[in-house]
């Protein structure tokens, strides 16, 4: 299967691909199984081979994509994976469920600016987006390491090719990613 993607002015086939994993740097591999296990997460492996290498494989509930950890499975600083966003269809009962689960997770916001809560520090506001737009309220957490996750509420997907003559979303983000060098990123 193949989706359709605009290359200048011809439109080119390209190939369907998926996210599948995302190696996540931890420093305590007992630790980072019981959170991502408290989360809910489905456990798929915890493998050794000997005594140097240890893989643990979750899968968040509904993902097609899962997280690994280990120990010599990669060699990134613990804490260094940011941003990494989990899509939920209601936020509040989302964030009520990790609460519940003993999870330190800030309070609703939403960029005031628009839906690219990265770019402008200054633009994000308290409490979910006003008119619940698709895309547009978040709320965070971390692991004990730090790695930086980010609960994003769609109601709405914005997928598929664009009809011709329709504005794509995406000149929107390619003008803010043009900007990103002269933005300080949190």
């Amino acid at each position: 299967m193949s989706h359709l993607a605009a290359q200048g002015p011809s439109v080119r086939a390209v190939p369907c691909m998926t996210l599948e994993v995302v190696v996540v740097p931890v420093s305590d591999v007992d630790r980072a199984k019981r959170f991502y296990g408290n989360l809910g997460w489905r456990l798929d492996i915890d493998f050794t081979d000997d005594d140097d290498y240890r893989v643990i494989q979750f899968t968040p509930p509904g993902s097609n994509c899962s997280i690994i950890f280990g120990e010599n499975v990669s060699a990134a600083k613990p804490g260094s994976l940011k941003g990494l966003h989990l899509i939920v269809e209601d936020i509040e009962a989302a964030r009520a469920d990790l609460l519940g689960r003993g999870v330190a997770i800030s309070d609703l916001f939403h960029d005031a600016g628009g839906i690219f809560h990265h770019v402008e520090k200054g633009r994000l506001t308290s409490g979910p987006n006003p008119q619940r737009k698709s895309y547009a309220s978040y709320a965070s957490f971390s692991d004990p390491d730090d790695n930086g996750w980010i609960i994003q509420e769609v109601t709405t997907r914005l997928t598929g090719p664009v009809p011709e003559g329709d504005t794509p979303f995406t000149t929107q983000l390619a003008d803010v990613a043009g900007r990103l060098p002269s933005l300080v990123l949190g």
